[in-house]
């Protein structure tokens, strides 16, 4: 016997799960039939740091953020690996793009309704998706946020996302002058290296 409010959250359970599964649905197909990206962005730290640039993007796993002039950071996706160069001290990091929270907007070929949930908005125009790998807790977090856009793949248009790497340092990207599915030539995916080169 089920207690009667217990019965009527039920009821109200329902359709939020019918709710959340098209939701992700609505996700998946925007991702699917968006294979490439160029928007302005605006980064900002959990410090408040912001820094500018131009985002580059070609699914599957290619990304590029070319930030303002004075910053001598690269951050390249070249469809296996990430790697983040600083040029001002000739540093070069590179890991795995699946191991890294982007992986969940670089791949249209991941089931999200294995790593996906739906959060609450308080708009129906707005739709946050935060993504994470329960088994993987140490890829991080990226919550995706998208606005209802008619003209844009599947009725959805990426507003930005905020990721939560595994040692919590929080980075919020703010996304505006989006074009969809636009030429975008893999060459725009090199980078070259600082690092000097070893002598044989």
């Amino acid at each position: 016997m089920i207690a009667p409010f217990a019965a009527v959250g039920l009821a109200v359970a329902a359709p939020a799960i019918a709710q959340s599964a098209s939701a992700l649905a609505s996700v998946q197909a925007h991702l699917k039939s968006t294979s490439s990206m160029t928007a302005d962005f605006v980064q900002t730290d959990r410090n408040g740091q912001r820094l500018t640039g131009k985002l580059t993007l070609k699914r599957p796993g290619k990304i590029r953020f070319q930030y303002q002039k004075d910053v001598p950071l690269l951050i390249v996706g070249d469809g296996s690996r990430l790697t983040m160069i600083d040029y001002q001290v000739k540093q070069v990091q590179s890991w795995p793009v699946r191991n890294s929270p982007l992986g969940a907007l670089l791949d249209p070929d991941r089931d999200l309704s294995k790593y996906a949930k739906v959060l609450p908005t308080g708009s129906s125009d707005v739709l946050s998706v935060e993504v994470k790998d329960p088994k993987r807790p140490e890829y991080g977090t990226i919550t995706m946020v998208f606005v209802r856009d008619g003209s844009s793949p599947a009725g959805l248009r990426l507003r930005g996302w905020v990721a939560l790497d595994s040692q919590n340092n929080r980075t919020r990207i703010d996304l505006s002058n989006q074009k969809f599915n636009v030429a975008v030539a893999d060459s725009a995916f090199k980078w070259t290296d600082p690092r000097p080169r070893k002598r044989k």
